[in-house]
């Protein structure tokens, strides 16, 4: 019979600290309870944890990350974006750095039903999942084929699995406070005219910061963009000015507050005394504007560590639980606002 250190803790009447404490051989018990402890142990032969494990730990050695896919922002020229560029530059480097090896794998939405079950699932081996653009039933999908999943860019709260994402929430809501400390109430917003589970997030979050403020992005001041699109052309800016301008606008990523940007330098509109800009996501473009766009950064470095601590604790741990780790992001003043 396998026990465990709680199983010790029940047999001998004792909390878990004790056991712990007792092993460890450090203060905190009496003699007394010591004793009960180790009478247990000898009873049913417990070793610890580290020592039955000594020589064979565990430790993740291959890491695949999956790409899925589709009509929105992952679509086949994903890797050129500077978001997940740099996600995957730092994931390529956190697992160079523990001697691991990354392989990339591509897949198109559709084609996932078709996707064979996970040949490595009894390996050391774990999958990332880019799921910027993945449904709910997707990634159910996705969890009856893989073993040691991580999903990241995207969150479902009802999902039971393993989530890394940026708190998109908390940054959309910040950018709303930060607009509005700057003293600007007719305000605008540019959305994805594409639905995405992120930008859903940061509709939400903007949203619930001007309701604070007993605010709110009227109908006429709401629009839509290409969430990859930076080329000016093809971007009404005459219909964002043609009555009623906000004073500042918030887009839901800064390839739209980009684009709008570039449009209004062209239109001679002075940024930001005419119009203030603000961005979500702090992709090195930002800084090559001028006027540099204030932006919501997004630590992709962080994403990276957490999500392979999650592989890490599914391959080395049969007790670990599914876990949803947001990063909290932060603003980035600049002088687009």
């Amino acid at each position: 019979m396998t026990i465990k250190m709680e199983d010790i803790a029940r047999l001998a009447n004792v909390s878990r600290s004790a056991v712990s404490l007792a092993l460890n051989g450090k203060e905190g018990v009496s003699e007394e309870t010591r004793n009960r402890i180790f009478k247990v142990i000898d009873e049913y032969n417990y070793q610890p944890l580290r020592k039955r494990h000594q020589g064979t730990h565990h430790k993740l050695a291959t890491v695949n990350f999956l790409a899925v896919r589709s009509s929105g922002l992952v679509n086949k020229n994903f890797r050129t974006l500077p978001f997940f560029d740099s996600l995957i530059s730092a994931l390529s480097e956190n697992v160079s750095a523990f001697g691991g090896n990354l392989q990339i794998q591509t897949i198109n939405s559709e084609d996932l039903k078709y996707m064979p079950k996970d040949s490595n699932s009894n390996k050391l081996s774990g999958t990332i999942v880019l799921g910027t653009d993945l449904t709910e039933a997707q990634v159910q999908m996705i969890l009856d084929k893989y073993h040691n999943v991580v999903f990241i860019d995207t969150y479902f709260p009802n999902v039971t699995a393993n989530f890394v994402t940026m708190d998109n929430y908390q940054g959309a809501y910040a950018a709303g406070e930060y607009i509005i400390s700057k003293g600007y109430k007719n305000i605008g917003y540019v959305a994805s005219n594409k639905l995405i589970s992120n930008f859903n997030y940061r509709r939400k979050g903007f949203d619930d910061a001007l309701r604070k403020h007993h605010l709110e992005v009227t109908n006429n001041h709401l629009y839509t963009s290409e969430p990859t699109e930076l080329n000016p052309e093809g971007l009404d800016i005459h219909k964002i000015l043609q009555q009623d301008t906000p004073d500042a606008i918030f887009c839901e990523d800064d390839y739209i507050a980009i684009r709008l940007l570039k449009s209004c330098l062209q239109n001679k509109i002075d940024i930001p005394n005419d119009l203030a800009i603000m961005g979500f996501d702090d992709i090195y473009e930002t800084q090559l504007l001028s006027p540099e766009l204030s932006t919501i950064h997004v630590n992709t470095q962080q994403i990276a560590t957490q999500a392979l601590a999650h592989l890490q604790g599914q391959v080395g741990n049969t007790d670990w639980s599914p876990q949803k780790t947001l990063i909290a992001t932060s603003v980035v003043p600049r002088a687009s606002l």
